[in-house]
């Protein structure tokens, strides 16, 4: 894929699911908290369409993993995941997809720890997410900035200390993450997952 290309594949995604943020935006103020909820549950349902435009059975759903004791399941732990990545019934990578980092990313990194000790697996786990930005006010009332959510103080300590994720994508990257070590050794723009990195996942 030439380079123009694999950008337009982030311009799009982001342009689309910003077009339904902003119509989010004009439901009534006190209906906001419902206006984001549905925005992300958009955005993870529009990754799951793209990835199945690929051919590959990706659904939303939970998981049910076995706890072993002594060579026998003694209970099960449910597991929800955003994105599930089959090929002839078998489980080939899990995926969070959401907006922003903020506030999820410790959720993510557990996850993958636990399901993989748990299960003696090395399942991949990915993450996706749209940008990691929020609005923020400035002198001027009719004028917004931005601030970043991005925490890479914890992204580098659990990809260090815990484990790493075996992807993680952003239709809108921000600029440290492609400077900073270890975090651009880590995080890749969204179309790296379409076009390289699900192949070898499922190989």
């Amino acid at each position: 894929v030439h380079a123009n290309q694999a950008a337009a594949i982030n311009h799009v995604v982001y342009t689309l699911q910003q077009t339904i943020g902003a119509a989010l935006d004009a439901l009534p103020a006190g209906r906001s908290n419902t206006a984001r909820k549905l925005n992300g549950d958009l955005f993870e349902q529009l990754i799951r369409l793209i990835i199945q435009r690929l051919n590959l059975e990706c659904r939303a759903g939970t998981v049910q993993v076995p706890v072993v004791i002594d060579g026998e399941v003694a209970f099960k732990m449910s597991y929800q995941h955003d994105l599930i990545v089959e090929q002839k019934g078998k489980i080939k990578m899990f995926g969070s997809v959401k907006t922003s980092s903020k506030d999820r990313i410790d959720k993510i990194f557990v996850d993958k720890f636990l399901y993989n000790k748990l299960t003696s697996t090395t399942v991949p786990h990915i993450a996706v997410f749209l940008h990691d930005v929020q609005r923020k006010n400035t002198k001027r009332e009719d004028e917004y900035g931005i601030n970043a959510t991005f925490l890479p103080g914890h992204f580098k300590g659990y990809t260090v200390k815990l484990n790493p994720l075996d992807g993680v994508y952003y239709c809108d990257i921000r600029p440290n993450m492609q400077t900073e070590a270890i975090l651009k050794d880590h995080i890749k723009t969204f179309d790296r997952l379409l076009v390289e990195d699900i192949w070898t996942f499922l190989k």
